[in-house]
């Protein structure tokens, strides 16, 4: 079971054949690029959209970390192939750090 959840947002180009192809794309997600997610430590990750703002739910096991995960990926050339892909799609969120794609929300609320 999961012991770590992690919420992060990211905006797509307003472009509707763009987000469109994002879509499609994410119907058939590499494979090289599922397993890199698994072999993170990420359990779920599961992408939501409205309009062209994407949201990410992330559960991980306890040894997960952003930094490993980077480290990794980094090191990985078909996970920066696809990440160079998506980079077409995506644009940073106006208060994202200098190349920062996702940007991890904070929980203001909960019941």
């Amino acid at each position: 079971m999961a012991t770590q959840k992690f919420y992060l947002a990211l905006d797509l180009k307003d472009d509707a054949n763009l987000i469109a192809e994002y879509k499609e794309l994410h119907e058939n997600v590499w494979p090289e690029i599922k397993k890199s997610i698994q072999d993170s430590g990420i359990e779920v990750l599961d992408i939501y959209c409205t309009g062209n703002r994407l949201f990410m739910i992330i559960e991980a096991d306890a040894d997960f970390t952003f930094e490993k995960k980077d480290q990794a990926d980094a090191a990985n050339e078909k996970v920066q192939e696809w990440e160079t892909l998506m980079w077409k799609f995506q644009q940073a969120l106006p208060w994202a750090k200098p190349g920062q794609k996702w940007v991890v929300m904070d929980k203001i609320f909960g019941l």
